[in-house]
């Protein structure tokens, strides 16, 4: 991510975004868990999708958008923001546990 170190991501868990097929996913980074609510919305000719964002943040309540788009070399690539807070680019690599 953009604004915050690879270890300050990974501090609880190993950061992570996932899409599943039902419009739905989920994320995690720091001490941000939260559920995805995302639709189809393609950028600059890539695959991608736009999402709404709602759920916890060391224990309080938040919420935020984002978008994300599939790079060439198969890497996600979106922005991330919180509501009426901070923002981050982010890059992200499939673990090899989904096909």
């Amino acid at each position: 991510m953009g604004l915050w170190a690879q270890e300050d991501v990974d501090v609880v868990a190993p950061g992570f975004i996932e899409f599943e097929p039902d419009h739905m996913g989920s994320l995690g980074f720091i001490a941000v868990q939260a559920g995805i609510d995302w639709r189809d919305a393609p950028r600059s000719g890539c695959p991608g999708v736009e999402f709404s964002w709602e759920g916890f943040d060391e224990g309080d309540h938040t919420t935020g958008r984002g978008w994300a788009v599939i790079e060439e070399d198969g890497a996600l690539r979106g922005h991330l923001f919180f509501h009426l807070g901070d923002d981050s680019g982010f890059r992200a690599e499939r673990t090899g546990e989904e096909p």
